[in-house]
């Protein structure tokens, strides 16, 4: 069976560095639980909104996340009785791509190159088996739609959510 794993809010912390990087540009203390239910740039003042989105473009920012708890040893399992792909939406961060790619060869080393799918829209994805954290990507994918919990997706429904990596080893190991 083949399963696909997205990269960012389900196997890399984008969310908390996207915080990080706000408090620090700002000298604030804004909080995850601040910001729940929504993006983080939905979270901050209008004027700042656009610094979010920067966040994107800077250097290191891919390169220095952290995985998400319990989803290397979940993934290595994972990996013995699938077929895993990583599969991420990294044409739309140009800079990411590199990075991404040097983040997996530290934190996934047993997942190989060719085993990673950095690519614009993910509607291109055949296979059986979809954990991410956007609906939208989710919506189209033919397999089984899993959505791994993210702050921003709390109100999302009308697919079959994993709220951390633990549940995911429940239903797929």
């Amino acid at each position: 069976m083949t399963l696909f794993v997205d990269m960012d809010e389900v196997m890399a912390d984008t969310y908390a560095a996207h915080i990080a990087q706000y408090n620090l540009d700002y000298d604030e203390g804004l909080t995850a639980a601040e910001c729940h239910g929504q993006e983080v740039w939905q979270s901050v003042p209008f004027d700042r909104r656009e610094s979010i989105y920067r966040h994107t473009s800077l250097e290191g920012f891919f390169r220095a996340l952290r995985p998400i708890k319990d989803s290397q040893a979940v993934l290595k399992e994972l990996a013995q009785k699938y077929d895993v792909y990583i599969a991420s939406a990294a044409m739309e961060f140009p800079v990411s791509l590199r990075e991404k790619s040097e983040w997996l060869d530290e934190h996934f080393p047993f997942i190989h190159w060719k085993k990673r799918i950095l690519c614009g829209d993910k509607h291109i994805l055949k296979g059986d088996i979809l954990i991410d954290d956007r609906g939208y990507n989710l919506e189209k994918f033919e397999g089984r739609p899993l959505l791994f919990t993210s702050p921003h997706n709390i109100g999302t429904n009308g697919f079959e959510r994993v709220n951390d990596w633990q549940e995911v080893a429940h239903k797929l190991l």
